[in-house]
């Protein structure tokens, strides 16, 4: 039986380039993905895709760059004062995480740098890939009025603070 929207999905996969053989991201051997259909809670190129599978089954699932990450953006690059980046030893293509304008939590490549700036990117890394994911539904349930009303797998669970923890 195919999957349907507010059902809790559990995963395994593999992720590539597509037409890539490098694995760029796992999590077979660890934890399972789980996600509450319908919350955008995963690329929707690969949740579009999942909801015709079922529980038990395998497939190689290619997500086209405009259903994943997005297309790159040209203009998600900005120039900032080396000063900004004091104490860090800066490399071409290193990661960092900052905080952007509203206060969330930002991931930037750094692109390039000279002694008076550095150019970062706020592109995702995936952006602009069309990506394959080797994916293994390993369950599926329906979610608890609690996790529909959170978005949360699990989020009918509380310590009793209210704190949403759990």
């Amino acid at each position: 039986m195919a999957i349907d929207k507010n059902q809790v999905v559990s995963i395994e996969y593999d992720l590539t380039e597509k037409g890539g053989s490098e694995i760029l991201d796992s999590n077979k051997g660890h934890q399972p993905l789980e996600f509450i259909t319908g919350k955008d809670q995963i690329i929707p190129g690969l949740e579009a895709q999942l909801m015709e599978m079922s529980a038990g089954e395998e497939k190689s699932i290619d997500v086209p760059a405009g259903e994943a990450y997005g297309e790159v953006n040209p203009e998600a690059l900005d120039t900032l004062p080396r000063e900004q980046f004091a104490g860090l030893d800066l490399k071409e293509g290193m990661q960092l995480y900052g905080q952007g304008e509203n206060g969330e939590t930002v991931m930037v490549t750094v692109k390039s740098f000279d002694e008076n700036g550095v150019t970062i990117d706020y592109n995702h890394p995936l952006a602009g890939k069309d990506l394959t994911f080797n994916v293994k539904v390993l369950s599926v349930r329906e979610a608890t009025p609690d996790e529909v009303l959170s978005g949360q797998v699990g989020g009918g669970e509380s310590c009793g603070t209210g704190c949403g923890c759990h």
